[in-house]
């Protein structure tokens, strides 16, 4: 039987094995911080998400938020109909192709983006204060 062999000496120089590790840390810090407003981390992105592409321009619809947010077609389906459920999101027949809804955050998912947002940030900094300035820069060029 052949021994397996590594270029590294060891799992704590391995680049794919520490960004595990802190994924879910930082997963558990999103967790706590989330818990209070009753959202999950992927309500939360999509919800905010949502909130972000509005900005911008006219409502997005539900394709335009999952390629956004990176999420898979039919999982934002079923999380933003939950979120309407909740009267969290708004969702609306789109007039130019009756196969797609646009979404709109009602007043009341404004308020909690507000509230979750502001620990999300905190929660964020906390975590990342040990990071360089160039640290959300590597990540960025790494992002699809």
């Amino acid at each position: 039987m052949t021994a397996p062999e590594s270029r590294l000496p060891g799992p704590e120089r391995s680049p794919g094995f520490l960004l595990w590790r802190v994924t879910l840390a930082w997963q558990r810090a999103m967790r706590a911080a989330l818990a209070p407003h009753d959202l999950t981390h992927v309500q939360f992105v999509l919800l905010t998400t949502t909130w972000w592409l509005t900005r911008s321009g006219e409502p997005p619809t539900q394709r335009q938020l999952a390629e956004r947010a990176g999420t898979d077609t039919m999982m934002t389906s079923q999380v933003v109909r939950k979120l309407a459920e909740r009267g969290l999101l708004a969702r609306a027949d789109d007039p130019a192709d009756a196969r797609a809804k646009r979404l709109e955050v009602t007043q009341a998912g404004l308020d909690l983006v507000a509230k979750a947002l502001k620990d999300v940030e905190a929660a964020d900094a906390s975590f990342f204060e040990a990071a360089d300035d160039g640290f959300v820069d590597s990540l960025a060029k790494l992002s699809p």
